[in-house]
């Protein structure tokens, strides 16, 4: 079986892959999108499919409901370590808004809902380790420490083993070590992390290096693992995990920064040498290379949905922007629609609750959807959006009594700002039961903008542009890559509501002209 790279061309991070029995799993970062701490499946490396996710919310607080000015975005659940022990899994990340960190911990690994415990502490970008008989966290950006852990993993260790271990290089460098993954195998210790030399050292992109001793309190000694960017715009393939398969080959998994669809994941052969980690083929990540697995048949990771569900049950493709509110999104109350009712004011679209949200693919992405939009109060907005920091929106807005189809954009300062307005109450053959709404993405080869464009049709059949395109940017504010958001809400009265139906999701663009 070949596998082709990048293994997802789409936003999944700051990865963790264990292995339990002939499944891999893989964790991923999902920040302030609900549920979160997405788990992924494969039989193959090659082929994934979301089988849970940790948790449906981290805390009942103004950050996770967009209240009183307060929001997680940029922050969240991320940087999450997989692993088993004692016959139960963990999985641990730090929540820099909560300034906590989080252990969660079950005995069968693909539940929902884990339970979990809570440290007051903050130990950022760590990884488990577990070195005679002890427990450990390893941890820190450049000046790397290490802390001890219950035999339970149910909080730091009193008296236990608590100190700095060794610092990394920080000269001309612009981002020291961080991302720590910790491995044990034949009486060595390895501290894989990711490091950013400044232009002008080395490639000046990211890249894999590993610290490695045999005792515990070092000293340790380093070395380069993998410094290329298969090709695209010397954006360093780095930061991960290393995972033995069943058959006793090994394979390591990375990420990429790929603009403004995210950072996505690669997979890499890997041979031991030395006592060291050797990835990739000649020193590169390949485009494609070969498997000694039979192919998993897995579900996208990114799907067309009709909504016509039996129950209130989010596929697991979804998610919400930060907490949602439970009562006010519904599949059951008109089948085969999903119906977003007003609950909670919002001052604009990054402000409003009950937000859908899914993934997008590069190098293209191009989501259709149909609403009604004739139980909507004056002040309501609702659409389609490319959602990430600079954002954009087209939808329908009433204002006295009167439907206009709306394109909204951020501005620098951070405000939302109308470019479009096109009034539809009076357009013919408009019907507020019936609208189409598209949104576009081009995500290119990163040589040219990437540029998300919108549509609307009163028909279903002939689309028009409105505005101009929007010039995508993969931000730090916000830290994911771009999403389609389903979205309905209110900037004067509750109770309003919008029933959508039929998302569309194609791999492909479309012709301006469609």
């Amino acid at each position: 079986m070949i596998l082709q790279n990048p293994v997802i061309p789409a936003d999944v991070p700051d990865v963790d892959v264990i292995r339990v029995d002939d499944t891999f799993y893989m964790v991923s970062t999902t920040m302030f999108f609900m549920p979160g701490a997405v788990l992924l499946r494969s039989k193959d490396l090659a082929h994934w499919e979301i089988a849970t996710y940790l948790f449906d919310k981290i805390a009942d607080n103004d950050f996770y409901e967009l209240k009183n000015g307060k929001n997680a975005y940029g922050v969240g659940q991320w940087a999450t370590s997989l692993a088993y022990k004692d016959g139960l899994f963990y999985a641990c990340f730090v929540c820099h808004d909560q300034k906590k960190t989080y252990i969660y911990y079950t005995d069968q690994i693909e539940n929902r809902n884990w339970n979990h415990y809570e440290i007051d502490e903050v130990f950022h970008d760590m990884s488990f380790l577990f070195f005679e008989g002890h427990s450990y966290l390893v941890y820190g950006t450049g000046h790397i420490s290490i802390v001890e852990l219950k035999d339970d993993l149910s909080g730091v260790k009193e008296g236990g083993l608590r100190q700095p271990l060794f610092d990394t290089d920080f000269e001309d460098m612009g981002l020291p070590c961080e991302g720590c993954r910790a491995y044990v195998k034949d009486g060595y210790i390895y501290l894989n992390f990711i490091e950013w030399p400044k232009e002008g050292k080395g490639h000046g992109r990211r890249r894999e290096v590993s610290y490695r001793s045999k005792t515990l309190t070092g000293p340790y000694e380093k070395k380069i693992l993998m410094d290329d960017d298969c090709g695209y715009l010397n954006r360093g393939v780095a930061q991960g995990s290393l995972v033995e398969a069943k058959d006793g080959s090994w394979y390591s998994v990375l990420f990429q920064d790929h603009g403004a669809v995210g950072r996505i994941p690669y997979v890499l052969p890997v041979v031991w040498e030395d006592n060291w980690p050797v990835l990739g083929i000649h020193g590169k990540v390949p485009k494609t290379f070969e498997l000694p697995f039979e192919e998993f048949k897995a579900e996208p990771i990114i799907i067309s949905d009709s909504f016509n569900h039996d129950s209130d049950e989010l596929p697991l493709q979804f998610e919400w922007n930060h907490n949602p509110i439970p009562e006010a999104w519904s599949f059951t109350k008109r089948p085969g629609y999903l119906r977003l009712t007003t609950a909670q004011l919002a001052q604009g679209f990054m402000t409003a609750r009950n937000t859908l949200t899914e993934r997008t693919n590069t190098p293209y992405s191009n989501f259709t959807i149909e609403a009604d939009v004739s139980m909507m109060k004056d002040g309501d907005y609702a659409g389609l959006a490319a959602f990430m920091s600079f954002f954009g929106t087209i939808g329908v807005k009433k204002e006295d009594g009167a439907y206009y189809l709306s394109l909204c954009k951020k501005k620098e300062d951070g405000s939302q700002y109308e470019e479009a307005c096109l009034a539809l109450s009076e357009k013919e053959g408009f019907d507020p039961s019936s609208i189409f709404f598209m949104v576009d993405f081009n995500f290119g080869d990163g040589k040219e903008d990437d540029l998300a464009t919108f549509y609307y049709s009163l028909d279903g059949h002939n689309y028009e542009i409105l505005g101009q395109a929007l010039h995508m940017l993969y931000t730090l504010d916000v830290f994911v890559g771009y999403r389609i958001g389903i979205f309905n809400y209110a900037t004067k009265e509750l109770g309003g509501f919008v029933d959508f139906r039929n998302l569309e999701y194609l791999d492909q663009s479309v012709d301006a002209d469609c």
